[in-house]
């Protein structure tokens, strides 16, 4: 359910919620990047403070005039139930159980190498990740340079590494999740073609490999026709 909805947004099937949506995301990363994540966080919730008590006071003031009965404008959010009963608990649970049990089982099937081909693809991935992982290194000893130097006393640029934070992996990162699926759903024949060629050559591979693995299907079939 949780990934439709958010499936939705980034494909912009209503550009309104996604818009809505993107701007929030982005307009609240411009604000961590020129003040603390502290300060944000407490000028939002005093915002939302200050509207919904001068709507509050607005119909308290209506009632002292005898224009409104004075009540309270978010009734209707305040009487929703918002507990869970028995069945709603027992299902949340025995769908999140069944999401661990599942990663766990896909887990133990890359890494204990239950299938030789799965398990060198996910070496391949963490390989290339190496390459992106350096990316951020610097990145990552300038947090720490800032933190060790505000322990010694030694306080550098206080805004650089939230500002490397923010420019250089998040802002790309929000833009490329609410770019890319759109572009897909434009050209999506066009894609699912080159993809499926990619996918036909990668069968092909693992066939190939497959047949070179002693013990395999392929190879105690070969075998099994020589014989």
């Amino acid at each position: 359910m949780g990934g439709s909805k958010v499936a939705e947004l980034l494909y912009w099937r209503d550009t309104r919620t996604s818009g809505v949506v993107f701007t929030g995301i982005m307009v609240s990363l411009l604000c961590v990047l020129h003040f603390s994540i502290v300060s944000v966080a407490s000028h939002l919730a005093l915002a939302v403070l200050a509207i919904t008590i001068s709507l509050r006071v607005y119909h308290k003031a209506l009632q002292a005039v005898h224009r409104g009965d004075g009540a309270n404008p978010f009734q209707a959010y305040l009487d929703v139930d918002l507990s869970l009963s028995r069945e709603q608990i027992a299902r949340y649970t025995e769908q999140i159980t069944a999401q661990v049990v599942s990663g766990v089982t896909l887990l133990r099937h890359l890494f204990l190498v239950e299938d030789l081909v799965d398990s060198l693809k996910l070496a391949l991935l963490f390989y290339i990740l190496t390459f992106v992982g350096a990316v951020f290194n610097g990145l990552t000893l300038l947090i720490l340079g800032e933190l060790v130097g505000r322990a010694n006393g030694q306080v550098g640029t206080k805004t650089a590494p939230r500002e490397l934070l923010t420019s250089d992996s998040v802002f790309p990162g929000v833009i490329s999740a609410f770019t890319f699926p759109l572009l897909y759903r434009q050209h999506q024949a066009q894609i699912d073609q080159y993809v499926g060629l990619v996918n036909n050559q990668l069968s092909y591979i693992k066939a190939k490999i497959y047949s070179k693995i002693p013990g395999t299907g392929a190879s105690a079939s070969s075998k099994a026709k020589a014989e």
